[in-house]
């Protein structure tokens, strides 16, 4: 739940009157975890008011007002939609600048939970609604160092697991075995659930022009087989079966043979010189000034561009995490939008640079986590070249 002292001093700060959650039938996940609303029957509108001084309120209906008591805060109800209008009036009375999650132009999607009508309903009672974007990453996406030991933990296992699944990769290419990307993935999924481990979605698996496929995802009816000679990309993510647990999120790319091919091998090349062209950027520049994610983007962009590959790196450069894989905090993109958000303390994010040719991509991914002082790089071993797996 949001530390409401705390809410008022970052309003003063960033020069706001105050901070309007709203939520309607779970359309803004961020409103409701922010608050600390348990589980239960809301299925009208509401808002949750934090001035920038005094006490926070809450509106909504009058029929769910019980499902606010656990929050020990002034309720106020309506039962009509000209009563919610004149409650919002009067709650709003006196203030100006008011932060939603909104986002202009939905630059920042993984913020834009509040829909247009509720903005104008707010803008026209001569208010101005600008972005909780900054407000939500300070709040919602700094770890504590429980959860930082607890990613450090998932990345251990993670790192396991692609080992195991190299091994196993190397076991059935070696005996003969039919091996498919589907099959990998699956054994992979099964390790996961012996190491404690937990994903919103399975790793990708993909090897040849499916490693090509930023997303691809095989599928038990069609996924290719791995062969010796093939090229091998394995992107896995999970975090621990735990409450407040974080993800990690991590690429490794393989090779099914004793030499690795001149152009597999050039490209890779570049991919991990813009990878760390990335993170030497950050750690040059955190915390001595402030870095906003697009800056981070258009640096490995850069690199990538000035060889020529520009075009075939389709995706931003990384994404922050939390519990949720890819979390509200700032992401790192000058591509896809323009990440204006800084970075902060206490946060973590992945740098994720690809090439994506017909025959084939690379992609290689590793996490920072800020500390204070500090940037950590996380996910031990970190890929220094292409993984060769012994097909005997």
């Amino acid at each position: 739940m949001i530390d409401i002292r705390e809410a008022q001093h970052q309003l003063s700060e960033a020069g706001l009157d105050g901070w309007l959650l709203y939520d309607f039938q779970g359309l803004n996940p961020i409103a409701k975890k922010l608050v600390g609303l348990q589980s239960g029957m809301l299925t009208r509108r509401w808002y949750y008011w934090i001035p920038k001084q005094g006490d926070p309120v809450v509106l909504c209906h009058r029929i769910e007002r019980s499902g606010f008591e656990s929050l020990n805060t002034p309720v106020r109800t309506f039962r009509s939609w000209q009563e919610m209008i004149d409650g919002l009036k009067q709650m709003l009375e006196g203030h100006t600048t008011i932060a939603m999650e909104y986002s202009p132009l939905c630059s920042v999607p993984y913020v834009s939970r509040v829909d247009a009508g509720t903005v104008e309903a707010v803008e026209g009672l001569g208010k101005r609604v600008v972005s909780s974007a900054d407000l939500v990453q300070y709040f919602q996406s700094r770890w504590s160092q429980q959860q930082f030991e607890m990613h450090l933990e998932a990345s251990r296992l993670l790192m396991a697991v692609l080992f195991q699944t190299f091994q196993a990769v190397a076991d059935a290419v070696r005996q003969g075995d039919r091996l498919s990307e589907y099959a990998a993935q699956q054994g992979m999924l099964e390790r996961y659930r012996r190491s404690g481990l937990t994903t919103f979605s399975p790793p990708i698996v993909a090897v040849n022009e499916n490693s090509g496929k930023p997303h691809y995802e095989p599928s038990e009816a069609g996924s290719a087989e791995i062969r010796r000679g093939d090229l091998l990309l394995i992107d896995f993510w999970g975090k621990l079966d735990k409450p407040e647990s974080v993800y990690a999120d991590y690429t490794w790319v393989a090779y099914l043979g004793d030499a690795v091919p001149g152009q597999i091998a050039n490209i890779w090349q570049i991919v991990r010189s813009a990878r760390d062209e990335g993170v030497a950027f950050v750690k040059t520049n955190y915390p001595s000034r402030k870095i906003q994610g697009w800056e981070v983007d258009n640096v490995v962009r850069s690199y990538i561009s000035e060889r020529g590959f520009g075009e075939s790196f389709i995706h931003r450069t990384g994404h922050n995490i939390g519990e949720d894989d890819h979390g509200t905090g700032a992401n790192m993109d000058c591509l896809e939008t323009k990440d204006e958000r800084h970075l902060i303390a206490n946060t973590c994010f992945s740098i994720e640079p690809g090439i994506y040719l017909p025959e084939f991509g690379i992609r290689s991914e590793v996490n920072l986590y800020l500390e204070k002082d500090a940037v950590v790089v996380t996910g031990e071993p970190v890929q220094t070249a292409i993984h060769r797996i012994d097909c005997g």
